[in-house]
């Protein structure tokens, strides 16, 4: 006997969310997250409220886990990559992404003629999505080499840009002002 199954693909607060509703489910709601997509598997007559609820707070939990463990260069490349196919149609496509040690003014770097991009060591312990924000300007360089109208435009298809640009601000203003 075949079980019914439903996938439906979602956004919760800028985010895609894949949700499978399932008959034999009745109670539990478990999740996991595939190429940067949250995959909720829910009971099938749970409410669209509900499932946005348990995306939030699975979101919520993928998102602290990732704070606490720090990205690796290969782990720096998979997201780059991700975010490229997400806010910028999968056009510039890094040949690698590498955290930098050398790097205590800028927050990234990118050398467009070997497709390399650089993070800055001290992103490593800040939030996942100001390091995006980061990999997003960075990836955009990869496509326009300035900072014009046309790079603002595509950085700007990344929905944290304005706030992670300002928490980078001020973690700036502190460490220039710190005795």
């Amino acid at each position: 006997m075949a079980t019914r199954q439903l996938q439906q693909q979602i956004t919760v607060d800028d985010q895609p969310v894949l949700v499978i509703r399932s008959a034999r489910r009745t109670r539990t709601v478990s999740a996991d997250q595939v190429a940067g997509t949250l995959r909720l598997r829910v009971p099938l007559r749970l409410s669209q409220r509900e499932v946005e609820k348990h995306a939030r707070a699975f979101q919520k939990k993928l998102s602290q886990r990732a704070a606490r463990k720090p990205r690796s260069d290969a782990d720096l490349l998979e997201r780059a990559r991700a975010l490229s196919t997400r806010y910028l149609d999968g056009v510039p496509q890094p040949e690698s992404v590498n955290w930098s040690a050398q790097q205590h003014q800028r927050w990234g770097s990118t050398t467009s003629t070997t497709g390399t991009i650089r993070l800055s060591w001290r992103l490593r312990e800040m939030p996942v999505w100001v390091q995006d924000s980061v990999l997003v300007h960075e990836l955009a360089h990869l496509i326009e080499p300035g900072h014009g109208p046309r790079f603002k435009a595509l950085t700007a298809k990344y929905p944290r840009t304005a706030e992670a640009d300002a928490f980078l601000a001020g973690v700036s203003w502190a460490d220039h002002h710190s005795p």
